[in-house]
């Protein structure tokens, strides 16, 4: 459904409109093509001196080829442009305008260092463009050197949230948490988050670790030679899930259930996959799920945990079928099956497991007291896996959407609808695509380093975490 609001924004009249009531203006969103440039601007990047990030964040911008300027370090406190290979620039005596600016925070060690950050920021941000990227690096908390370090990076989360809510014109802000170790392993979240993939995804903690990640020949293509299976394909954002794997190389096997027959089929046909009717709640539906992927494929590579239904009531007008369904659908048929693959060993050595969560599982939502319980049992898998499936090179994450275009959120009343998709930092509703994008990028070879993760696809809505 189009977002009129939105449209009226971009007239002449209409910016006049909201400028004068103060009202939100919704920019169209830089989202990916393929063959686009991962940034379509030069990056400003500055660092903490004994920061240890500056240098492989460099190589991922050069590896990309966008322009990279660091500023001298008598503004910046930076001592790394030499080691990163990179000349300094007095870029601020000109308009030069800048698609990504970049902060390697992990060598603030005290309360105190934080200053450099907002030395680098405070004359920086108004010359970020239109869906330009804010990212903060840092260390986990957990693994800071030692009590004030950690209050320090902690600190981080706070600045990076609160800049994404100050972000104007379509442009996010992000905080990646780089282990000790895991500098390699960056690449592919570097990548995604600069790039138009990240359209709908603002204000998140990003927590990079070691683990097994293997750098794709073709970016464009990471899943070449992969297997897939993404559940509930049908329509809506498991349509977009299975055509953007699809895309991104992988071999899709749709699944849905026997009632979704025929529109199964054609998006199956339509991404050259295959389709599997099946009932996700049925009793022999993991071990059937396992034949198949095993007699079939050999294995497989992606799991997508999409399949989920809404069956809306409070508590206390709520019966047990509501409550079963639910349950049943979104979050016991995730447990049997996964338990299945991996048990069976159907999931491939470096396999990637995605979930598809909520925001009503991380804030709850009235009336969905059966659907926030099941979607916050999604991420409590998350959770309780990420370290059983660390020790067979796998990772297991999960998305959660937030307002996001599909015929369900059509169908809400207006006002509903309208606050649904004002109510986050972009103020607009996101795009199946947008969750589609997300998931791809846990299912790429090279996110070995992404494991135990939740990331919002909300805009940063400002309910919730």
């Amino acid at each position: 459904m189009a977002d009129r609001y939105q449209q009226l924004t971009q007239s002449s009249p209409g910016r006049l409109l909201v400028k004068r009531l103060g009202l939100p203006e919704p920019t169209p969103l830089r989202r990916h093509t393929p063959g686009d440039p991962v940034l379509d601007g030069p990056a400003l990047l500055g660092g903490f001196p004994g920061g240890r990030l500056l240098t492989p964040v460099a190589g991922v911008l050069k590896s990309i080829g966008a322009a990279t300027f660091v500023p001298p370090p008598e503004r910046s406190g930076n001592d790394g442009a030499g080691r990163a290979g990179l000349a300094t620039t007095a870029w601020t005596g000109d308009e030069r305008t800048f698609a990504a600016l970049l902060f390697d925070a992990s060598g603030i060690r005290r309360s105190e260092d934080l200053r450099a950050m907002y030395e680098f920021f405070h004359p920086a941000v108004r010359r970020l463009g239109p869906s330009g990227r804010l990212i903060v690096l840092g260390t986990p908390p957990g693994g800071a050197g030692d009590a004030r370090e950690a209050v320090a990076q902690r600190a981080l989360e706070g600045f990076t949230r609160s800049a994404g809510k100050e972000m104007r014109r379509g442009a996010t802000a992000q905080l990646v948490h780089v282990a000790p170790g895991a500098e390699e392993a960056l690449e592919s979240t570097l990548r995604f988050l600069l790039s138009g993939r990240s359209a709908y995804v603002s204000g998140q903690v990003v927590r990079v670790g070691e683990g097994d990640f293997e750098a794709p020949a073709d970016w464009e293509r990471p899943l070449d030679g992969r297997v897939a299976v993404v559940t509930g394909a049908s329509r809506g954002i498991g349509e977009a899930i299975a055509e953007v794997l699809a895309r991104d190389g992988a071999e899709v096997v749709c699944l849905d259930v026997p009632a979704a027959g025929e529109a199964l089929a054609a998006v199956a046909n339509r991404v050259g996959g295959s389709a599997l009717q099946l009932d996700v709640t049925a009793d022999d539906a993991p071990s059937a799920l396992a034949d198949h992927l095993s007699e079939r494929f050999g294995g497989v590579d992606a799991v997508v945990h999409n399949a989920g239904i809404t069956r809306d009531k409070t508590i206390a007008g709520m019966d047990s079928d509501r409550w079963d369904s639910v349950l049943a659908v979104n979050l016991v048929s995730q447990e049997r099956i996964g338990a299945a693959l991996v048990e069976g060993d159907v999931l491939r050595r470096g396999g990637r497991v995605v979930s598809v969560s909520s925001v009503s599982g991380i804030a709850g939502n009235r009336g969905q007291a059966n659907y926030a319980a099941s979607k916050a049992g999604v991420i409590g898998t998350v959770e309780a896996l990420a370290p059983v499936l660390r020790e067979r090179g796998a990772t297991i994450n999960a998305v959660a959407p937030g307002f996001i275009e599909t015929r369900m959120t059509a169908a809400m009343p207006f006002a509903t609808r309208e606050a649904g998709r004002r109510m986050n930092s972009l103020s607009q509703g996101g795009l199946p695509v947008d969750v589609a994008e997300t998931v791809a990028w846990l299912a790429s070879p090279g996110s070995g380093g992404v494991n135990g993760n939740v990331v919002r696809v909300c805009g940063q809505s400002l309910l919730g975490a």
